[in-house]
């Protein structure tokens, strides 16, 4: 995927127009974007995408869904759902209300390119001279962090454990509801895998 970088992302008029009508005023998605517009640029991130290839979604838009999705507890198709539901969320991204959104998968691959390339640090570096400009971390404060939340967001189950642990699931189910049927028909492995 090419990154084919834009510099400012504006919020279309009907979708500012229906937020503005629909949230009152406090609503922190848009407090964050009156606050600080765009947090991130995708120029941030053009080390991270070859030059030729098929267009990528804009990086600066999937870091504020990233965002957003941690501080929600959201699953990667929750927080692609949001993306295509929520005004609140489309006006974040500077989209337009009839905006079909992307695939779910994005989400993951974005966090994979992320990962891979060791980026971590450079996004949590970016956000942090963000607060500073605006006054909201102290010159000599410390920050503490416990990294317990963000490793168990981090390791959410992927696809295939999510059919293996549904099987699982159902096969003990099964077991409660027909256990003769399961020793019947259940297979030596079935355990194992």
């Amino acid at each position: 995927m090419s990154l084919q970088a834009r510099r400012s992302y504006t919020v279309p008029e009907e979708t500012a127009r229906v937020a503005r009508a629909i949230f009152p005023p406090g609503n922190p998605y848009l407090q964050l974007y009156d606050t600080f517009g765009s947090l991130f640029q995708d120029q941030d991130f053009a080390a991270l995408f070859p030059a030729d290839g098929q267009p990528a979604l804009s990086p600066m838009r999937l870091m504020v869904v990233l965002i957003l999705q941690f501080a929600e507890g959201l699953s990667d198709r929750q927080a692609a759902d949001a993306v295509r539901a929520r005004i609140d969320w489309k006006c974040l991204w500077g989209l337009e209300l009839t905006d079909p959104g992307f695939d779910q998968s994005v989400l993951s691959e974005f966090r994979k390119r992320l990962i891979e390339n060791k980026w971590e640090q450079n996004v949590l570096d970016k956000l942090l001279a963000v607060f500073r400009a605006r006054g909201l971390l102290k010159a000599r404060g410390q920050q503490r962090t416990d990294s317990t939340v963000v490793r168990g967001a981090v390791r959410d189950l992927n696809r295939l454990e999510w059919v293996g642990e549904t099987m699982r699931h159902a096969l003990n189910s099964l077991a409660v509801v027909a256990p003769i049927w399961t020793r019947t028909h259940s297979q030596p492995d079935w355990v194992e895998r």
